[in-house]
């Protein structure tokens, strides 16, 4: 049995200053909402935050940026045409940023998850992401090393979930969730409902149950 709760302040009361923190999501598709707006609540601050983008309007993602809770962002696309409230924190010195490309994020966590030390990947190599890395010649091809990305915390956000803790997906809402999930320390995942163990379809679950440590049901 899992950690199961409706209250996402209660979710995320663990969190620590100074915690690398995973968060779900391509744009808005699939970030977690309220446990973000929990996280804010709660206090916690000294943030690495590790997502795909570097939030999206003044809601979610950047209204943890503008609450002055996050220190460094890790993330894929950190400029967009509503990203105004990192673009400001970043052109004022105010938090650091490491820019991943957005295949090389998912697969640095991914390497996390399945316990590899690291590895080599072509993507980066000529530009200024690899400047002071690591190559090496494969195969006549020039190849980057890359290390694998751990969270101490993953906030995802999944369609249903059963009280063991499986999880289920909606379509483009998947994206990030079930990476994350393998490769930290505490998962918590926001589902819109919770369902009896067995009423999931096996073959439909997409992150089985050990890789969840709380779940919190946000009805729509």
């Amino acid at each position: 049995m899992k950690t199961l709760t409706t209250d996402a302040l209660t979710a995320v009361k663990e969190v620590r200053d100074g915690d690398t923190v995973l968060v779900g999501g391509f744009g808005m598709a699939g970030m977690p909402v309220e446990l973000i707006d929990a996280l804010i609540e709660h206090g916690a601050g000294d943030l690495t935050i590790v997502s795909n983008n570097a939030g999206n309007g003044d809601t979610g993602l950047a209204a943890l940026l503008a609450a002055g809770r996050v220190r460094k962002m890790v993330c894929s696309f950190p400029r967009q045409s509503d990203s105004w409230v990192f673009d400001g924190l970043y052109r004022a010195g105010k938090i650091e940023l490491e820019l991943v490309p957005q295949g090389n994020l998912a697969e640095r966590m991914r390497a996390a998850g399945a316990g590899i030390g690291a590895f080599f990947c072509p993507t980066g190599v000529g530009t200024p992401i690899a400047e002071g890395r690591e190559t090496r010649q494969i195969n006549g091809r020039e190849y980057v090393l890359e290390y694998p990305i751990h969270g101490d915390v993953a906030l995802i956000r999944a369609h249903h979930a059963d009280r063991l803790g499986n999880l289920v997906y909606r379509k483009t809402a998947r994206n990030f969730g079930p990476v994350m999930a393998t490769a930290a320390r505490t998962t918590i995942a926001q589902v819109s409902q919770i369902v009896e163990t067995g009423e999931l379809d096996p073959e439909a679950i997409v992150t089985p149950s050990i890789y969840v440590d709380r779940l919190v049901e946000v009805t729509p």
